[in-house]
């Protein structure tokens, strides 16, 4: 009923909380089904996980401006959010509550999306339980390559294609 990569999503928001994966799971998704519209329920997501992951590291004007994106399309997509079994109210309460955190400079609290849709939530306890996480737990603040994952990860892909794509432009204007 509800893609794979949004079940990934929602076990990595609230099981290990490694919001970076969040990102990457979901935004491949979104290129692969709706890639050209900004305004998605998708990118939406992602940037509510972008957020969270700005916010927990202490960048509060990345954390401030990518949850006010997200605020915005989870605004105009109510309809795509309730059809992704989540509590809609709820959802912008939650935000809401982030943004003035967020501008106040508070530290990062773990929190947790409303899934209305019980199903969904069997679904993703289930899930976690597969993989050995724990549903709703904390953030574990140690875990340097949770909080910094974004510095430590292996770039050597995203560099090659960065200059492939440079070198065909290149080409072009030949």
């Amino acid at each position: 009923m509800y893609p794979r990569e949004y079940i990934q999503f929602l076990i990595h928001f609230h099981g290990d909380r490694d919001y970076f994966e969040c990102h990457e799971v979901l935004e491949e998704y979104w290129k692969k089904t709706d890639s050209r519209n900004k305004d998605s329920i998708w990118v939406g997501l992602i940037l509510l996980a972008v957020s969270t992951y700005h916010h927990r590291r202490k960048n509060f004007n990345g954390a401030l401006r990518t949850l006010k994106k997200a605020l915005t399309i989870l605004i105009k997509q109510e309809n795509s959010v309730k059809k992704l079994g989540l509590d809609y109210v709820q959802l912008l309460q939650i935000v809401e509550e982030r943004l003035k955190l967020i501008t106040s400079e508070q530290l990062y609290k773990s929190f947790n999306i409303p899934i209305s849709d019980p199903c969904l939530l069997e679904l993703c306890f289930a899930t976690c339980e597969q993989f050995k996480f724990q549903w709703g737990r904390d953030s574990d603040m140690t875990n340097i390559n949770l909080i910094q994952r974004h510095k430590l990860r292996d770039r050597t892909n995203v560099i090659q294609e960065r200059n492939e794509s440079l070198k065909m432009r290149k080409e072009a204007d030949l």
